[in-house]
């Protein structure tokens, strides 16, 4: 018997986003959306993902205003901006059995001025919370390139700003 989608008996802001956000895939879809993944096939093929699914949780995040759909390109939409930090919360907390499995850990730097970000999002030369644009990620470590060979894998092994759209 499948799950239900909702939360209908909580009275909680996290049950709420959770009925947008918290299927299986929509946080990796979200991710890969942020590194600049925009095509549809590119998504299917970084993400092992079912089509149909991908397809399903795109719509979602469509009609949710988190993404908008441009000549079958999938963009982030400001109102994804304060997911941002929830996703970067959810890389660090994996880091450590990531490096472990021997994966890939990103580092993500202040455009502006170059420093790595904390954890936390937060810029420890300037103060600020960088908005995901103002941000660059880049490999630290990890074989990245003998796990996956697809386009997009390639063009994340290269720094580059969040929602740039890779080739």
């Amino acid at each position: 018997m499948p799950l239900g989608q909702g939360y209908p008996q909580q009275d909680c802001a996290i049950a709420r986003a959770l009925e947008v956000v918290g299927d299986r895939w929509t946080m990796l879809v979200l991710r890969d959306c942020f590194f600049g993944v925009h095509r549809f096939a590119d998504l299917v093929a970084r993400l092992d993902v079912p089509r149909a699914v991908l397809a399903d949780r795109l719509a979602r995040l469509v009609a949710a205003g988190l993404l908008r759909q441009d000549d079958g390109s999938y963009r982030v939409c400001e109102a994804a901006y304060p997911l941002w930090p929830a996703l970067r919360a959810l890389a660090a907390f994996g880091e450590a059995a990531q490096r472990d499995a021997g994966g890939t850990v990103r580092r993500f730097a202040h455009a502006a001025c170059g420093t790595d970000t904390a954890t936390d999002g937060s810029c420890p030369t300037c103060g600020t919370v960088p908005a995901p644009f103002d941000l660059v990620v880049r490999p630290l470590e990890g074989p990245d390139e003998a796990r996956r060979d697809d386009p997009v894998s390639v063009a994340l092994r290269a720094p580059h700003r969040l929602l740039t759209p890779l080739p």
